[in-house]
């Protein structure tokens, strides 16, 4: 590879292609004591300069070419021959040959000892491009669905169990029934390595009459796995995943419930197991808490990122200001009620306040906030600990989930004293909370002057962005749809082929749809003066409220997902 040796500076790429102030550049630099070779990753690390930018003006001063590798995928043809361990570390991908020179993206042309390292390794001469570093990781991620790669990591791949002494510190166990790498014990890790690959949140191993079948539910929707497996692997796999849970083997009579956590490489998994007695053995679902995933995805957590109407986040965003009250966000099982709450946590100001958190179980890590995890065996109940919590001075409280009276009655105190309360309901919008919390006996009066807003929310799968094509609207889908086909007949509609990326579903991701209530003083008077819900809900309305089919319409007007989703999920009489 030729290299020159007279190139322009880094820090006046910067500062001439705009991307980042001369003074910051230069203060940058003072610093750093002039090393200029670690001027990029300084500036990335500050925030000052993104990963793109920093890919683009190294390409410049390099004389290489930039390629953001949107959407790229490596060619099934470099798996028979290149290590994708070799790609991870580096890291690179392979672009193309020609006439012996490879041609590979990599992130950082200035480390010449490593690319003269791959091209040892390689044993061929390198043509280079240049792109950001986690565009080159995601490619690697988006192309390891293929056989080569599910084949080198099962090789390597060992079942590490992770457990916890008495002191609640991890302890590495030497796990003999993964030792002998029964079928049992090979098969149980392919599946959960496929379930973590393909993106999955639970995986369902149900018994049939026949067979064994193993589901994976993606963006909230089961496909199956792999094809039926052999009923008489049935009871071995639920005996090891017994094992690995600390359940008892013998039982098979009753549910049961337990955990594990395993090491894959540097990352730790936790998986949460239930198994229940069914007619043709018992039925086991594992849901899978990717907490290095999740972490990353926290961090970078914010409101506007989660589907919002306009409308509804700036609603939102005021009553999570509020110094005291409660804020409720409702909605059925695995609606993403948690991740709205911590999405708005993450825009609080917490350095100021004291922010405690009570959850069954604690699945996001957050700096600058007290996370206390349920645990009924020990008697920690959400009542319990809420009542503790309030001995330590909160600013603001999340309660994970209320569930009895008590709890409600607790929640209700704490936002009527001083405190902002964040908490989730069961019900399936924001008028069936008022009812709910009837059923639980709690006085109208108290509740309701607690109350700031109810926010209910549902997601939805998003179309995959690479293979979206337009599409005309089917009548009889819009009769069924509640919309006037004259009306919509010219508008373009989306919907998703199949490709790799969304594994041929046609859908990528989720966003969530919402309907915000806020409880003015007119609202609350006609729930005390138990006026029809009917004219409660026309009254919301005309005040502006945005239902949940409405959300979900917009978001197919927009080309964001189509109506056969949003039939799924909502009721067309709704709008």
């Amino acid at each position: 590879m030729a290299r020159s040796m007279t190139r322009p500076a880094l820090a006046d790429i910067l500062v001439a292609q705009g991307m980042v102030p001369r003074h910051v550049v230069e203060q940058t630099l003072n610093r750093l004591g002039g090393v200029t070779a670690d001027l990029g990753s300084t500036l990335v690390g500050e925030g000052a300069l993104s990963e793109e930018q920093l890919a683009r003006a190294l390409a410049l001063q390099f004389g290489l070419p930039f390629d953001p590798l949107a959407n790229f995928r490596v060619d099934q043809a470099f798996y028979d021959r290149l290590s994708v361990k070799l790609m991870q570390r580096h890291p690179f991908v392979p672009i193309a040959e020609q006439g012996g020179r490879l041609t590979v993206a990599i992130p950082d042309p200035q480390d010449l000892l490593g690319i003269d390292e791959l091209e040892l390794l390689l044993g061929r001469e390198l043509d280079l491009v240049v792109s950001p570093k986690a565009a080159i990781l995601a490619a690697l991620e988006r192309s390891e669905g293929s056989s080569q790669v599910l084949r080198e990591l099962e090789a390597e791949y060992r079942s590490v169990l992770v457990k916890e002494d008495e002191r609640g510190e991890e302890v590495l166990t030497i796990d003999h029934a993964g030792e002998d790498q029964s079928p049992a014990v090979k098969l149980l890790d392919s599946i959960l390595l496929s379930a973590m690959q393909r993106r999955a949140s639970d995986i369902h191993i149900e018994a049939a009459d026949r067979a064994t079948k193993v589901k994976l539910r993606v963006d909230g929707i089961l496909v199956p796995a792999m094809e039926p497996l052999d009923i008489r692997l049935h009871a071995p796999l639920v005996s090891r995943l017994k094992v690995m849970s600390d359940l008892d083997i013998a039982e098979r009579r009753v549910p049961q419930d337990g955990s594990f956590r395993m090491r894959l490489e540097r990352k730790t998994v936790d998986f949460r197991v239930s198994i229940l007695p069914s007619v043709f053995g018992e039925s086991v679902v594992i849901r899978i808490l990717d907490r290095e995933a999740i972490s990353t995805g926290v961090s970078t957590l914010r409101l506007d990122r989660l589907g919002f109407n306009e409308e509804d986040l700036k609603r939102f965003r005021r009553a999570i200001t509020r110094p005291y009250g409660m804020v409720l966000v409702t909605g059925p099982t695995g609606s993403g009620k948690t991740t709205t709450l911590y999405a708005a946590i993450t825009e609080m100001n917490i350095k100021e306040d004291k922010l405690i958190t009570i959850e069954d179980p604690v699945e996001y890590q957050l700096p600058g906030v007290v996370q206390i995890p349920v645990n009924e065996k020990k008697g920690l109940t959400f009542a319990r600990g809420l009542r503790s919590i309030l001995r330590h001075d909160p600013d603001k409280i999340m309660v994970g989930e209320i569930r009895d009276s008590e709890t409600a009655q607790i929640a209700i105190q704490s936002a009527l004293t001083g405190h902002l309360v964040l908490t989730t309901v069961h019900a399936n919008n924001v008028f069936d909370v008022i009812g709910r919390f009837a059923s639980m006996g709690i006085d109208a009066y108290n509740f309701l002057a607690a109350l700031n807003c109810v926010l209910a929310q549902r997601l939805i799968r998003m179309v995959c962005q690479g293979c979206r094509i337009p599409v005309r609207i089917d009548k009889l889908l819009a009769e069924e749809s509640g919309l006037d086909y004259e009306e919509y007949k010219d508008v373009p509609f989306y919907q998703g082929k199949g490709c790799h990326e969304c594994l041929g579903t046609g859908y990528r991701g989720r966003q969530c749809i919402t309907e915000f209530l806020d409880l003015t003083d007119e609202i609350k008077e006609m729930i005390l003066a138990e006026r029809p819900l009917s004219e409660i809900r026309y009254r919301a309305v005309t005040g502006g409220m945005i239902t949940l089919r409405q959300s979900a319409l917009r978001k197919v007007i927009e080309g964001g997902t189509t109506l056969r989703e949003i039939n799924r999920v909502t009721f067309s009489e709704e709008g």
